[in-house]
């Protein structure tokens, strides 16, 4: 049949099948690597990053759940959309004030001004014209929705680049919805 045939005769520019299987596993181990690198970053952010709770805000229509999950808007990116003007409409970091309870508020757009204790840098970014933290959803276990309706806080840990994860939801009188 294929008497004759040989592939490096026919493809001599080609890569040997070696270096082919090489580059494959490379590849390979590097894609698990980075997935790796970026799962132990999020357990370490969870793990060490600073409590902060953010204000939900309304999501039009009304009704927030939708099936097993809920989006989720802050009330502090409505007031960061209010200092955004359109030459500065990037991402970037805002500095936010913490209450006695870690509850974030607003304070400036971060210019690489010195922070007190009581406040914190937040990253920010710009998606279709509007402004996101971290997540625009919380996905929860099926059939739990009706606990989750009475959410007031999303508690995220902030790391000192001011990345954010949502870690949990929790009530007006900021108890965590379980």
């Amino acid at each position: 049949m294929l008497s004759g045939f040989s592939l490096r005769k026919t493809f001599p520019h080609c890569v040997p099948w070696r270096w082919q299987q090489w580059l494959a596993l490379f590849g390979l181990v590097l894609t698990l690597s980075l997935v790796n690198y970026s799962i132990v970053k999020q357990e370490t952010l969870l793990a060490e990053g600073e409590v902060v709770f953010l204000q939900l805000a309304p999501v039009d229509p009304r009704s927030l759940m939708q099936g097993d999950y809920m989006a989720l808007r802050f009330d502090i990116e409505r007031k960061l959309s209010e200092h955004l003007s359109e030459i500065d409409v990037s991402d970037g970091k805002l500095v936010a004030e913490l209450d006695k309870q870690r509850v974030a508020r607003f304070l400036s757009l971060y210019s690489g001004q010195a922070l007190s204790q009581q406040q914190i840098l937040m990253r920010y970014r710009i998606r279709n014209g509007q402004v996101k933290f971290a997540t625009n959803a919380f996905f929860f276990e099926e059939g739990s929705a009706e606990k989750f309706e009475r959410a007031e806080y999303g508690q995220f840990r902030v790391g000192s680049d001011g990345e954010l994860l949502l870690a949990a939801m929790y009530d007006a009188d900021l108890k965590q919805i379980q």
